[in-house]
């Protein structure tokens, strides 16, 4: 059993594991966080504001990235291509992600049914699952060429801008357009208004109990945004 323990590629795929629940649960926490902090500026660098495409794969890249760096104070000296392999699966989860969701979104819209929770946690775990399965076969690997492990800062660099920009200074693309309970709405980035998609229930500053709109959030958020739409147009 020591012997198995102690084998280097049975480590490494311990610490591939363990980030993979880690992600799952800290993505969990973060996609309520900025909420939770009462919509703290700061914290939407890590946390979801709004329902778009982008904000969803923040979830599991700062998660990722953070046991990224705890991880390697403990494997470095048993993992090769440490960085490029780390870079492959912060790159690799949110790419499969979207093809992912966009293919079974094109399925969904196809067929008419309703979109499926279910499903999309699925496709998260596939994503995150076959990222940290690509680091764990590069940090198992020989040692590569030093060439090759230059593509790491580059990559690591690329992400970093952009997770740690476009939220800030979102593109108007669909990728990052608010998309509650399956509905753009046209917005981007931090919303001018937070309370018709507060979940939780809260106090305000005269000390009145504001009611979230709770697990069943989707149905009060489509009523809302049906009637918004029908005060448009007349």
């Amino acid at each position: 059993m020591k012997e198995f323990f102690g084998n280097r590629k049975v480590k490494l795929a311990i610490w591939e594991i363990g980030c993979f629940f880690w992600i799952c649960f800290a993505g969990a926490l973060l996609h309520f966080a900025f909420e939770l902090s009462e919509y703290w500026k700061p914290m939407a660098l890590i946390a979801a504001v709004n329902e778009s495409i982008w904000e969803h794969l923040k979830m599991y890249f700062w998660p990722g990235f953070a046991f990224a760096l705890v991880q390697y104070t403990y494997s470095r000296a048993y993992s090769n291509n440490y960085w490029l392999g780390k870079a492959a699966a912060l790159a690799i989860t949110p790419v499969l992600i979207i093809i992912c969701y966009e293919a079974y979104m094109a399925y969904a819209a196809a067929a008419g049914v309703q979109p499926s929770l279910l499903t999309m946690l699925v496709i998260m775990f596939v994503g995150v699952g076959i990222g940290q399965f690509a680091s764990f076969l590069i940090l198992a690997a020989p040692p590569l060429t030093a060439r090759a492990l230059r593509v790491a800062p580059a990559a690591f660099a690329t992400l970093l801008f952009m997770f740690g920009t476009f939220t800030y200074f979102p593109p108007k693309l669909p990728l990052f357009e608010n998309f509650a309970c399956y509905t753009y709405t046209g917005e981007y980035g931090i919303l001018d208004d937070y309370e018709p998609y507060r979940i939780f229930t809260r106090v305000d500053e005269q000390g009145v109990q504001q009611e979230g709109l709770g697990v069943n959030y989707c149905e009060t958020i489509k009523s809302k945004l049906v009637a918004n739409m029908a005060d448009g147009e007349t």
